[in-house]
């Protein structure tokens, strides 16, 4: 089949990397997806909201769920607009942890943000774990 001339291919590509529980963990793998994104040429318009949402995702991995946690992208673009995926995966809900020492005025807010940036968003709970995915797109 013949792609129309004006319509060029997308291209798939995908990064994934293991989140160490520590709060660390989360500026460092952000700068990372900020370089994984600016090599795939990701367009302004959804990179800083993507690097939000990751920050938010990989947070509640870290303050709330049990390890192993790990961070997939997946995009599915050209020429800088296209679809973006952004996945936590983690052991599940770290029971019994009290949120003693967590400011309600610093946290809590995460799950809003995701659901105010994101096109489609959602949790997945499997026999690993649970997955939070955000899609982002710049059309």
């Amino acid at each position: 089949m013949a792609l129309p001339l004006n319509t060029t291919p997308r291209v798939a590509v995908e990064q994934v990397w293991p989140l160490p529980h520590i709060d660390e963990a989360v500026s460092v793998v952000r700068r990372r997806v900020q370089a994984v994104l600016a090599d795939w040429r990701v367009c302004e318009q959804i990179l800083d909201d993507a690097l939000l949402v990751a920050s938010e995702l990989l947070t509640n991995a870290v303050i709330h769920a049990l390890p192993p946690a790990d961070l997939r992208l997946t995009w599915e673009g050209n020429d800088g607009l296209g679809i973006l995926r952004v996945e936590v995966t983690d052991a599940g809900r770290a029971l019994g942890q009290s949120p003693e020492g967590i400011d309600p005025d610093e946290h809590g807010r995460g799950e809003q943000i995701v659901h105010a940036l994101a096109t489609r968003h959602g949790i997945h709970v499997h026999a690993g774990g649970v997955t939070r995915w955000a899609v982002l797109v710049a059309a």
